[in-house]
């Protein structure tokens, strides 16, 4: 079933590059000694939440850290107490699933719309009880949640909010970045991701006390009083300062060398707006699986960018046209590296009762695909020339 090009035989789901302005950061890191939390970390925070239109942010060891710390911080500050209930969607990374069950609640699933993927808004009221406390939607593979109607339903409700935007940076919602919806918002910086630091997460917040609270979460537990009130109560060595902790903590830091390698790439915004290679790649993916579609009269189904948003496209899901082990299987022996969509339903720790019609199709034909800025048009076209083999060979 056709010809494996040796020349792009090793399409990635995500990849890092090394910049001059990295390394410079790297170098002068490494002269001052200072390791831990430093200038570093101090600006990427301010930049980053900057960015998304927030004026507190939190670096932690992962995004997965920041949801554990974020989820924890409304917890104790709320008093909610163990067994309480949130709602989260049924299509996502278990990391999602996992920090709910970490704070000794309840996750409670709601279905994804069949064309974004995200959290269907329809369907969470009916899944609200008296003990629901909190929504955690999923932007997921770059598309913002519908969160105007999220919010709506919270806000009668009276539901906290927290982004899960691990998959998603400087995307849009009806003219607003993700992270300005809900009352806490988290992103990663792990590998494949847009932002790429190796580990790394963050929090971003608009609200004081939830961002002294995170900052002491991932600092052991740590007195708020005993941390610096700075425009970002950053946790830089005082005079005076006192180890005296008032909750249960995590050793949740980071290093100054992630934060670095993060912030060296926000000046490269090309890389996922609009005009950048992330959507040029995604476009391009397209028009090709599209024309598939037409030749061969088959229905890849392929993502839908809803018009009040924008994409980050951190990765190109497909819904193909039936059970996908084999096209799978033909894509990774051509060096085509793929991922299963983000499956919950079927992990053996769990045990999920209900009906989520389409995330079980997902877990049956779904599966994503690069399109990161490393990738050049060879290495799309490659995608789509090899997929064209399979489907010619296997409709002959």
């Amino acid at each position: 079933m056709g010809h494996i090009n040796p020349k792009y035989n090793h399409v990635s789901v995500g990849g890092f590059k090394v910049n001059d302005i990295a390394r410079q950061y790297i170098d002068e890191i490494l002269d001052s000694g200072i390791i831990s939390y430093g200038k570093f970390s101090r600006q990427y925070e301010k930049d980053f939440s900057s960015m998304h239109g927030c004026k507190y942010g939190i670096l932690s060891n992962s995004g997965t850290s920041s949801l554990h710390v974020a989820l924890q911080t409304l917890k104790e500050i709320y008093g909610w107490k163990d067994g309480d209930e949130v709602i989260v969607p049924a299509t996502t990374f278990v990391a999602t699933i996992n920090i709910v069950l970490h704070n000794n609640m309840v996750p409670v699933l709601v279905d994804v719309n069949s064309d974004t993927y995200n959290i269907n808004p329809l369907i969470i009221e009916e899944k609200i009880t008296n003990k629901t406390r909190c929504i955690i939607p999923v932007h997921l593979f770059g598309q913002p949640a519908n969160m105007s109607a999220i919010k709506e339903i919270a806000d009668i409700h009276n539901l906290k909010i927290i982004e899960d935007s691990c998959e998603c940076m400087f995307a849009k919602h009806k003219g607003k970045t993700v992270g300005q919806w809900s009352d806490i918002a988290c992103f990663s910086m792990y590998v494949a991701h847009i932002i790429v630091a190796g580990v790394g997460g963050i929090c971003i917040t608009n609200n004081v006390e939830y961002a002294a609270k995170i900052r002491s979460l991932v600092n052991h537990g740590m007195e708020i009083k005993n941390l610096n009130v700075d425009d970002n109560v950053s946790p830089m060595p005082q005079t005076g300062r006192r180890f005296k902790f008032d909750a249960i903590g995590h050793s949740f830091r980071i290093t100054e060398f992630e934060a670095a390698l993060a912030l060296s790439q926000l000046d490269s915004l090309q890389m996922w707006n609009s005009s950048g290679a992330r959507a040029r790649n995604a476009m391009h993916l397209m028009t090709g699986i599209s024309s598939i579609n037409q030749h061969y009269h088959t229905d890849i189904q392929l993502p839908v960018t809803k018009d009040y948003n924008t994409h980050a496209w951190m990765m190109f899901p497909i819904m193909w046209y039936g059970p996908k082990d084999d096209v799978i299987k033909y894509l990774n022996e051509g060096g085509i590296e793929t991922r299963d969509m983000l499956p919950v339903l079927d992990q053996p720790i769990y045990n999920f009762t209900g009906d989520y019609p389409v995330s079980e199709k997902i877990i049956t034909n779904g599966f994503y695909v690069g399109c990161h800025q490393g990738l050049t048009p060879d290495h799309v076209q490659y995608t789509i020339d090899t997929l064209r083999d399979y489907v010619e060979a296997t409709r002959a």
